[in-house]
């Protein structure tokens, strides 16, 4: 009972704000210092996630994706621009973003996988009963619910991703953070998650925003794709990309996407600040 009303609630909520803008990014540049500089990450990047986009964040190693969702994610401070979530300032880490890194240590070796998927719950207003039944509700979404007891090291790399997904689609957050999930998995694997994550999105309609530097793996998962340049990034276009393309629209798209990048690179960047 407990899905099907979290499910009605997630496609209510698509419904009535489809076409808003959820998360406003406007003119942000990333900056780490280094023992002698200071390095810029990204140059003044501004773009909006509307609610229910699978929004990517596409671009070579280095352009500043990575930075951008941890900036979104409240772990990095802007030293120019603003980031809103609901038109609210995204100064910390909060429930309402939940991130999926690419690392298979990303989970507590000593919690079995339905533990790790409760774990972040103790900061909603859920009984522990509720935390255990939206715990394995996750697990049988994502085809893992006859391992809700085993342990980190007993699953493969792609069943610790999928613990990784459904520990943050359990908390019901109102963006989810994805930083190349499925990079370190080989191309069978992934194509598979993909492929589940797809079916997740097709189920609930929540809202995604997703790094890779593969233009495949862009054209297949956005919705919107968002193009950054070679280090520092800076936005250089946007695409966007629908589902019931077919294999010759995808690909001109992804032809397109590498002509940019190609050009991109054998243009003079933004140097490092000093």
């Amino acid at each position: 009972m407990l899905a099907h009303d979290n499910q009605m609630q997630f496609q209510q909520k698509f419904a009535a704000t489809q076409n808003s803008v959820l998360l406003d990014v406007k003119d942000v540049t990333l900056q780490y210092a280094s023992r002698t500089s200071l390095v810029t990450a990204t140059w003044r990047v501004s773009f909006n996630v509307q609610y229910g986009d699978r929004f990517i964040l596409l671009g070579p190693s280095g352009c500043g994706k990575s930075s951008l969702l941890k900036a979104i994610g409240g772990f990095i401070r802007p030293v120019e621009g603003s980031i809103t979530l609901q038109g609210k300032p995204i100064t910390k880490p909060g429930p309402d973003r939940m991130m999926v890194f690419q690392e298979f240590d990303q989970l507590f070796p000593w919690r079995t996988v339905i533990e790790n998927v409760m774990f972040p719950m103790t900061v909603r207003p859920w009984s522990k009963r509720d935390c255990r039944e939206r715990a394995r509700e996750a697990l049988e979404k994502v085809g893992l619910s006859s391992f809700a007891d085993a342990y980190p090291h007993m699953l493969s790399g792609g069943m610790k991703q999928r613990t990784a997904i459904a520990r943050a689609m359990a908390m019901e957050p109102d963006v989810l953070l994805m930083d190349e999930p499925f990079a370190a998995l080989d191309a069978l694997t992934r194509r598979r998650l993909q492929d589940e994550l797809l079916r997740l999105w097709d189920d609930l309609r929540f809202t995604m925003l997703f790094v890779t530097h593969g233009i495949d793996e862009a054209t297949r998962i956005g919705s919107r794709i968002l193009l950054l340049s070679p280090h520092p990034g800076q936005v250089r276009a946007e695409f966007s990309c629908r589902s019931d393309w077919d294999a010759a629209q995808r690909l001109g798209l992804e032809q397109r996407i590498t002509t940019m990048l190609v050009e991109g690179t054998e243009k003079p960047q933004i140097g490092e600040a000093s």
